[in-house]
């Protein structure tokens, strides 16, 4: 091979490494919404993969069983590429002295994996592998830190996704949070809720932009979701302000504003263009009939409206368009569980019913009666 080939190739490698390393400090150690072209290519290849495997399922619990793994798989998958790009960066690099690939590749192998001295004692042999060496064992210590933040940023966020199931249903369904808090006569003060999911929102938007992978990583249960679970509270938040505006707290607004604000940022992280200020009148997906469904689940249990569907409908919609497109783009994109009022997906898949709560007790063990009156026949009291 002639020795300017040789050098063309060296440098090559050096380019290869220096964008490998770039990839895993935008990754693993810059604070911000990065992705390198690399980690993006990577993620759609197995996206893609998993896309294929999915495709025969026809049930909604054999695909979340296989999606499971996938965000596993990115993690494991992108440490695999990684140092096997630092080998060829290595020993492309070695091309000027070796002459032949493999045994660049191998002299770089050893010194990655065992930290051995080269075979051959030139400097710049020497220079390479000792580089390689330390590559090898720094690469290898973040990825062993960065599973920890992962899993600790994945257990705050599951923690009140997983409390949510007791206030909106499995899967989370806007309305059903707001009647649960009439079932009963049960008059629940929805601001700290409303405090809690702002809070999170804010939480899930920083660790999710810096850490893009833990979008792949899936809720314990098949019917639960963390993106589900938030659109049902910027839902019953929006369906508070349109129905009930008196009644509304102010949390109600603050967590419509950050959790629009972190779905917009989540989509721009996975490559997803979203408008930023919408037009309120600009119109959603979400048809006026299923919004007339979710007050007629309000109006079952008794919850105080105070405005006619007709005019409340128009209000929500303002609301709405602003976290309506960057949640179903994030729900098609991630295949979250098919739920209502959560758009559709790449392919048709059943979607799962809400479980509606009935107020069951000794006397009316079939939770028959109308939550929303007491025994004497009369709505309840304020």
């Amino acid at each position: 091979m002639p020795s300017s080939l040789r050098l063309v190739l060296a440098v090559v490698g050096g380019a290869l490494t220096l964008a490998v390393l770039w990839s895993i400090l935008a990754s693993l150690v810059v604070p911000r919404a990065h992705r390198s072209v690399l980690v993006r290519s990577l993620d759609r290849g197995i996206e893609a993969v998993y896309g294929l495997l999915s495709r025969p399922l026809r049930t909604w619990e054999a695909n979340d069983r296989l999606l499971a793994s996938q965000g596993a798989v990115e993690v494991l998958g992108t440490l695999v590429v990684w140092v096997a790009l630092l080998l060829v960066g290595g020993a492309l690099l070695l091309e000027p002295v070796t002459g032949r690939f493999p045994t660049g590749l191998a002299e770089v192998a050893a010194a990655m994996g065992t930290l051995s001295l080269p075979s051959h004692p030139d400097a710049w042999t020497r220079v390479v592998c000792t580089g390689a060496a330390f590559t090898g064992m720094a690469v290898i210590a973040l990825q062993v830190a960065y599973l920890p933040t992962l899993y600790a940023a994945y257990n705050r966020r599951e923690t009140l996704v997983t409390l949510l199931a007791a206030s909106a249903g499995l899967p989370p369904w806007g309305p059903e949070l707001l009647a649960r808090t009439r079932v009963g006569f049960v008059r629940q003060d929805l601001a700290p809720l409303y405090g809690d999911w702002e809070r999170w929102a804010a939480d899930v938007a920083e660790s999710h932009t810096t850490y893009p992978v833990l979008l792949r990583f899936r809720s314990p249960q098949p019917t639960s979701s963390w993106l589900v679970g938030l659109l049902a509270v910027l839902d019953a938040a929006a369906l508070h302000l349109s129905l009930a505006p008196s009644s509304a707290p102010v949390e109600a607004r603050l967590c419509l504003r950050m959790g629009f604000t972190c779905l917009q940022e989540l989509a721009e992280t996975v490559g997803v263009p979203v408008d930023r200020d919408p037009r309120p009148d600009q119109g959603i997906e979400l048809t006026e009939a299923e919004f007339a469904e979710g007050v007629a689940r309000l109006a079952e249990v008794g919850f105080p409206i105070e405005r006619p569907s007709a005019a409340a409908w128009r209000d929500f919609q303002g609301w709405r368009v602003n976290y309506e497109p960057a949640a179903y783009a994030l729900a098609r994109r991630l295949t979250v569980v098919p739920a209502p009022w959560t758009g559709d997906r790449r392919r048709r898949l059943p979607e799962v019913p809400v479980r509606t709560v009935r107020n069951r007790t000794p006397e009316d063990p079939e939770g028959r009666r109308t939550p929303a009156r007491d025994e004497t026949g009369r709505p309840p009291g304020p």
